[in-house]
Formats: C-alpha cells, sequence, structure tokens
C-alpha cells in the first residue's frame, strides 16, 4: 500500500528557516514524479516545487531561491527545505507524487503538515 507522510511543519518567526519531510511507504519512491503543494485558507492548492519528466525541477516563482526539493533515495524520503520564510509562506504543504503504473496514470497525496508564518 503506498503512503505518503508529510512531517516537520510548525510554527517560525519570518526569516526563519524549516525542513519538510515526506516518507514514502510502497516501491514508488524510485520513479515517477515528486513534489510539494501548499494551501492557504480560503485558496486553491498551488504548486510549490515538481520535479519533472526531464529529471529537473520545476520552483514557484514565489518560493524561487528560497526553497529547495531533494532526496534521500535510499531512505525514501523527499524533503523541502525553506529558507526566509514569510507570512505569505503560512499554509498547509503537501507531498505529491505522479507516474504511470501497470498502464495507469496514478497519484498520490499526503495529509499534509502545517506550516505557519507570523511573529
Amino acid at each position: 500500500q503506498v503512503q505518503l507522510v508529510e512531517a516537520g511543519g510548525g510554527w517560525v518567526q519570518p526569516g526563519g528557516s524549516l525542513r519538510l519531510s515526506c516518507t514514502v511507504s510502497g516501491s514508488i519512491f524510485s520513479f515517477g514524479r515528486m513534489g510539494w503543494y501548499r494551501q492557504a485558507p480560503g485558496k486553491q492548492r498551488e504548486l510549490v516545487v515538481a520535479e519533472t519528466n526531464g529529471g529537473r525541477t520545476n520552483y514557484a516563482d514565489s518560493v524561487q531561491g528560497r526553497f529547495t526539493i531533494s532526496r534521500d533515495n535510499d531512505k525514501k524520503v523527499l524533503y523541502l527545505s525553506m529558507d526566509n520564510l514569510s507570512p505569505a509562506d503560512t499554509s498547509v504543504y503537501y507531498c505529491h507524487w505522479a507516474g504511470g503504473l501497470r498502464g495507469l496514470a496514478l497519484e498520490y497525496w499526503g495529509q499534509g503538515t502545517q506550516v505557519t508564518v507570523s511573529s
């Protein structure tokens, strides 16, 4: 069974840093494309960063230069390092996987982790 479990959210002051993690169970971590999305209250879920088919990463303009996606393939963990956080980054952050499996296009989401940036 596939599960994506996020951790690492919390409260941080403006200018601070956090690192989110997403632990993936099942055998999908080594293929497909992973990414992070976020959703603020009253807003639609939006892309933060996602891996592309070409092995590159696509960052939202609002986080470019401040956020970094990385992965530990041995541990099956996806990370999102966030620096210079601002109140505008306050959201629930979701881990996401998309890919093909047995001829089907599939996607999986984690349950989300809250990030709150305030003074």
